[in-house]
């Protein structure tokens, strides 16, 4: 099992993909929690999830992302149920507000920010303090004991429980303008450079930053989309959006399975990389390591040189 004896905190856990996130998770030999902000729901997907895969321990708790003092009492009673975390899925998010941008409400665009972007941000700062000492401290103070003259935060390992893993999922509205649905675009761009930023400052305490583009998928957003209507997502959108509903969309377990990749020890040290579960033959990425320390999978400004063009240069 490919994540045998790690701990996972899940946010938006209780139905679509982050239900089977969860479920694959558990199956690979995770222990998890989860969290979403309806209570029924999110204690029924806890209990079919504990008799479909017994063997593992599952916890729950009731919570809104966007809301600081909500997320700190989850991630403490994740770590006093489960005792350590390893691995942080975020998952929650809302499309947000459908329509021209200059005409939605602006409390609903403020919402989705919340929901999509420091429900991102919040869960983070309350468990990087706890990764950062089980992976990054005592990792580098046991370096140290080894050679004196290394300098602190550089014991990185590779292998089980080497490497503390941030896994954040955005999509196509962080890579392609979005009409009619701007906030969900925004928000998504916004998580993709914080993902980023966040890899840059946990690489010396050995924490994996990555982003997921899970593709296409028939969730509840898709039917929010169609009951909305082509007058406000736009006659191209809402056509997509239908074809997915009635054809099939891409797999959730496709991008489930890509978030346990990222998850285990064998990605470990691949990092600030936003992954399409589609489009990326992120199976072997481990294979590349190397060849990915540069701008490879992720979110930069095209200058004109980068498409054949002169006109540019100074």
């Amino acid at each position: 099992m490919k994540l045998k004896n790690f701990n996972a905190l899940i946010t938006g856990a209780s139905q679509g993909f982050g239900k089977v996130i969860a479920e694959q998770f558990l199956r690979e030999g995770a222990n998890v929690a989860i969290c979403a902000r309806t209570e029924k729901d999110l204690f029924a997907t806890r209990n079919k999830l504990a008799k479909k895969v017994p063997n593992q321990k599952i916890i729950a708790k009731t919570c809104d992302v966007s809301n600081e003092s909500e997320v700190n009492a989850f991630v403490a009673f994740a770590l006093s149920e489960l005792g350590s975390i390893q691995v942080l899925v975020l998952n929650a998010g809302i499309y947000g507000p459908m329509g021209p941008t200059e005409s939605v409400s602006l409390a609903d665009w403020r919402r989705a920010m919340d929901i999509n972007l420091y429900g991102v941000l919040l869960p983070c700062r309350a468990l990087i303090p706890h990764l950062k000492i089980q992976f990054g401290s005592s990792r580098g103070n046991e370096a140290q004991t080894k050679e004196k003259s290394e300098p602190p935060h550089v014991g990185c390992y590779e292998g089980l429980a080497g490497r503390g893993k941030i896994i954040i999922l955005s999509g196509g509205g962080a890579t392609n303008p979005l009409p009619n649905i701007s906030a969900y675009a925004a928000s998504k761009a916004a998580v993709v450079r914080l993902m980023e930023t966040l890899a840059e400052e946990l690489k010396p305490h050995c924490v994996d930053v990555n982003a997921i583009a899970p593709g296409a998928l028939a969730t509840r957003l898709v039917d929010e989309v169609l009951a909305a209507g082509p007058e406000k997502v736009g006659p191209a959108f809402y056509e997509k959006n239908k074809q997915w509903k009635e054809k099939g969309a891409t797999p959730l377990e496709l991008g489930a399975s890509l978030a346990v990749y990222l998850a285990s020890p064998q990605s470990d040290g691949i990092t600030g990389k936003l992954i399409s579960a589609q489009w990326d033959p992120w199976e072997k990425l481990h294979e590349f390591k190397s060849d990915l320390n540069n701008d490879i999978y992720t979110l930069r400004r095209i200058v004109p040189k980068d498409r054949g063009k002169t006109w540019g240069d100074k």
